[in-house]
């Protein structure tokens, strides 16, 4: 058994003295583990870091089996993630949200090209932070938890003031439509409809509208499973960008 793909490197860790298993986002097979042998040789360790562009052939003689990869780089990420420190940030936020709620073996070819296109973006950091939380909406919807923002939950499409997103729904809500429920419910910034520019504290506002999904619906089917800590770190740090840290 045997095939060949393009993928994201999302995480290595150590097998045995000489080996690697890593784990990769491919558009075909979705997240997918194997070994790559002499993966700590002082050829493939720098070619193996999270974020870098691969090109894999991976080998079994089972489908169910580990099996081994050969990598080759396509293009790394690491010096552009190095040289700020929010985008590093980013980029273990990405990779840790993907092996958090991806399943194995799954294709997801429209999140992965998401993925791909935001991971080259790294580095312009006028852009990245709401480009991040444009794949952290569309990383919902494709798992099957996506917020509606399309009408008010309350009033229709009548309604042209979405103010507000229901905590448990997740569908918009107007002001008018709120009503005396509206501190129940959580902010709705414009930069989440797309509507005219997109300040960072409007994008700050979005993390915790996204931030509260991925905690309270995403991660309860994953069998409650704490959220990565690499994507608050993330939060955390373009927080402080905001507060001139």
């Amino acid at each position: 058994m045997e095939w060949r793909d393009q993928g994201i490197l999302l995480s290595s860790r150590a097998h045995g003295e000489t080996s690697v298993i890593i784990e990769v986002f491919t558009p075909a097979r979705g997240r997918h583990a194997g070994v790559v042998r002499g993966g700590v040789s002082h050829k493939m360790a720098p070619v193996l870091q999270p974020g870098a562009q691969l090109d894999l052939a991976w080998r079994a003689r089972l489908e169910d089996h580990l099996g081994t990869f050969q990598a080759e780089l396509l293009r790394s990420r690491a010096a552009l993630s190095m040289t700020e420190r929010l985008s590093l940030a980013g980029l273990n936020a990405v990779t840790a949200l993907l092996l958090f709620a991806l399943p194995e073996r799954e294709a997801h070819p429209k999140l992965y090209e998401r993925t791909e296109s935001l991971l080259d973006l790294l580095g312009q950091v006028d852009i990245w932070p709401l480009a991040y939380l444009q794949w952290e909406l569309a990383l919902l919807d494709e798992l099957g938890f996506g917020l509606d923002l399309s009408s008010c939950a309350v009033m229709g499409k009548a309604a042209n003031d979405l103010s507000f997103v229901s905590p448990r729904s997740g569908r918009a809500v107007s002001r008018a439509g709120a009503g005396e429920w509206a501190d129940r419910l959580l902010p709705l910034p414009s930069c989440l409809l797309g509507h005219g520019p997109a300040p960072d504290s409007e994008i700050a506002q979005g993390f915790d509208v996204t931030g509260h999904f991925l905690r309270h619906r995403l991660a309860p089917e994953l069998a409650h499973k704490p959220l990565p800590e690499a994507r608050q770190r993330f939060v955390d740090r373009f927080l402080k960008s905001l507060a001139g840290a």
